[in-house]
């Protein structure tokens, strides 16, 4: 079993990425892959821990876009941070979360909530400040909840407290990933469709056309029958299946590594197609997917 889909205190986890590799190890997961959002600056650390324990690890990144007013993202594993369009694109998006972060805040206390923008900083510590950290420090003043009431009563888009965030364009992303010598895979399908049923068919085809190479059709929140269905796109187009449980943090009412709600198994498969494709396109990448070989 294996874990493509985790966050660390690179972006918005709490673990940081050597600690999630450690649990990974005594989970027996055979791979765990970290997708922060728009960073790779945990990678790193990543294949540290990895090298030092025996566990194979995928370096990755989650990347925030948008097409026809829709959100959605796109992992990219395998990507070279050494690239200078790669750190070009991040550079941007580190600066967009900067500034969202205080109007978040400002929006915060013009509804009478006692939030400070150095609480939420304190909160993300060195990881850029995402809306998981302002939920948090909401959620620690009694304000909500958890961090799920949080986003639904402020936090959300189209709550009073949202801000959106600057966005790389879908083919932007994809050529930015695929230049970086990654593999360009879309996240949890099954979350587009709540937004818009009808807009999942024509988004994948385009990502497809732009160079789109996976889709992750094992995920926490989705059901058999929208795997089996993601699973069945994959192969008539003859794209990867991945997936992971956008595990975030420990103890709470999120998924669990490797397990997501408790029903998630994700195939020794998913990693092992990944695996090879990543192989032939980053030879250098051969001992962090393959430790001990």
């Amino acid at each position: 079993m294996v874990d493509l889909h985790t966050h660390s205190t690179a972006s918005d986890g709490t673990w940081p990425p050597g600690r999630i590799v450690e649990e990974a190890a005594r989970l027996g997961l055979r791979a765990v892959g970290l997708t922060d959002h728009d960073s790779v600056d945990g990678n790193a650390e990543l294949v540290e821990a990895g090298r030092a324990l025996g566990v194979a690890v995928v370096p990755g990144v989650e990347i925030s876009t948008r097409w026809k007013d829709v959100t959605f993202h796109l992992l990219g594993y395998g990507i070279d941070p050494r690239i200078p369009e790669v750190r070009a694109a991040f550079e941007r998006l580190a600066r967009s979360r900067e500034t969202r972060a205080p109007r978040m805040v400002a929006r915060l206390q013009n509804l009478g909530i006692p939030i400070t923008l150095d609480e939420v900083r304190t909160e993300a510590g060195a990881a850029l400040v995402g809306r998981p950290h302002v939920a948090r420090v909401l959620v620690r003043k009694g304000v909500v909840r958890d961090v799920q009431d949080a986003f639904d009563r402020l936090l959300g888009r189209g709550k009073p407290a949202y801000v959106d965030k600057d966005r790389l364009d879908p083919a932007e992303a994809c050529r930015t990933i695929r230049r970086a010598g990654g593999v360009a895979v879309l996240a949890h399908p099954g979350l587009i469709e709540e937004d818009a049923p009808d807009l999942l068919r024509p988004l994948l085809d385009h990502l497809v056309d732009l160079g789109l190479e996976g889709v992750e059709a094992f995920y926490s929140r989705h059901t058999r029958e929208q795997q089996e269905r993601y699973r069945s796109f994959a192969a008539r187009r003859n794209l990867l299946v991945t997936g992971g449980s956008d595990f975030h943090e420990p103890g709470s009412d999120g998924p669990a590594l490797g397990t997501g709600y408790g029903a998630l198994k994700v195939p020794d498969a998913c990693f092992e197609a990944l695996a090879r494709l990543l192989e032939d396109r980053r030879p250098e990448l051969g001992p962090v997917l393959r430790p001990g070989l």
